[in-house]
């Protein structure tokens, strides 16, 4: 972490375009915190709640659907379940980025630094333990897409912990701002602010919808989620809809090709067989 920013001259430009890009980023999602916040406490939800969220969560898209779903009326089960559902996806960008998500003191070790480690202390290990756990907080969508950008395995890091830091700051700065605007405005509805969520959720859905295959499950979660949100409880339909997932299993085909399919043939030959058997005991009889 020390030597994060210290680069050469030749690439200040690069770093200068990636500071630019990070500051355009964080605008963005400064403008969504700060509704963020405003809703939330408009909504009825203590102070504390859309703060606490941004720290200890800091996933906005999980953060907005547990809170439309508190908002709705849905239990703290429902709202925890639809936020996980919506974090899943930092599993495979934890893989993705695990190669950065670690200290200065790794990189540099050589040979024999297993010994000098251990010599060292717990003082390195609890360091770089901590290290790791503030990195595996810090992804999110953005500082991915930014470390996945770059070539080298030092500028990876470089643009993982600039974009990680940033939007941090940036995120819950503009959350505790939206929670102080939201207490002194009380209804929202009248600047709009009560589209936010439905309105981020469907920008951050469109920009996935990329094959033919993702359009059919997800139009038939949506549609699955409107047909149940009347009949069951304020979180559960939006569970629900992730039956449109089943759309992209393959193995519809093949329960659908069985009863007049590739199993037709054998039917006939046992039919055929058994009928000979039956003219061979009736001959007999």
């Amino acid at each position: 972490m020390r030597t994060l920013w210290r680069t050469s001259r030749a690439a200040w430009p690069r770093d200068a375009a990636l500071l630019r890009d990070v500051g355009l980023v964080g605008l963005a999602d400064g403008i969504v915190g700060l509704s963020f916040g405003a809703a939330a406490v408009a909504g009825g939800l203590p102070w504390w709640v859309p703060v606490a969220l941004s720290v200890l969560v800091f996933a906005g898209g999980s953060q907005i659907a547990a809170v439309g779903v508190v908002l709705a009326g849905g239990s703290p089960v429902a709202a925890v379940a639809a936020g996980a559902v919506l974090n899943t996806r930092l599993l495979p960008y934890g893989l993705a980025v695990a190669d950065v998500v670690t200290s200065d003191d790794a990189d540099r070790a050589g040979p024999g630094a297993g010994a000098a480690r251990r010599g060292a202390g717990t003082g390195a290990a609890v360091r770089r333990w901590l290290v790791r756990v503030i990195g595996t907080h810090l992804i999110t969508d953005e500082a991915v897409a930014f470390a996945l950008r770059q070539d080298s395995r030092p500028g990876r890091r470089m643009a993982f912990w600039t974009c990680g830091i940033a939007l941090f700051v940036i995120w819950n700065a503009s959350v505790l701002l939206g929670v102080g605007i939201g207490s002194a405005l009380h209804d929202t509805n009248a600047f709009g602010l009560d589209s936010t969520f439905p309105a981020v959720m469907l920008a951050l859905v469109l920009p996935t919808l990329t094959s033919r295959s993702i359009k059919v499950a997800a139009g038939t979660g949506a549609v699955i989620a409107v047909a149940l949100t009347p009949v069951l409880p304020a979180g559960l339909p939006l569970l629900a809809a992730l039956g449109g997932l089943g759309t992209r299993w393959t193995g519809w085909r093949a329960l659908l090709r069985r009863p007049g399919g590739g199993e037709q043939p054998r039917a006939d030959a046992v039919d055929g067989t058994a009928n000979d058997d039956e003219l061979t005991v009736g001959g007999r009889r």
